[in-house]
């Protein structure tokens, strides 16, 4: 498609990431609905697990961050992003990059592949 746009690709960035970290983030968000506080029980958890720090009213997990729809997520992104990364892969302008270390971090690498 982008061939026939004239677009021409010479760079590609895979960020790659462990789906069992993906998993351990978002399925552990948790909200409280009227005001948009968002939680986490294992990096930023309420005072009291399920209950908002303020309020003291329950907090809700959207239905896209529990475990059962984020496989079925992972499972077609996957299937389909992993032919387009083969295909760019065997013209040799793919780089594979660690999402899970810090931002900066990632940010230097994507900088340092895009002015190579």
């Amino acid at each position: 498609m982008l061939e026939k746009k004239g677009v021409k690709v010479d760079k590609v960035l895979n960020f790659s990431i462990d789906d069992a970290i993906l998993e351990e983030h978002i399925t552990g968000r948790w909200i409280h609905p009227s005001s948009g506080r968002t939680y986490h029980t294992k990096f930023a958890p309420p005072k009291v697990p399920g209950v908002d720090d303020v309020t003291v009213e329950p907090l809700i997990q959207r239905k896209d961050d529990k475990a059962a729809v984020l496989k079925s997520r992972l499972e077609a992104f996957h299937k389909q992003t992993e032919p387009v990364i083969d295909y760019y892969s065997k013209k040799g302008i793919v780089a594979n990059l660690a999402a899970k270390k810090p931002p900066k971090k990632v940010t230097a690498e994507v900088e340092k592949v895009l002015s190579s």
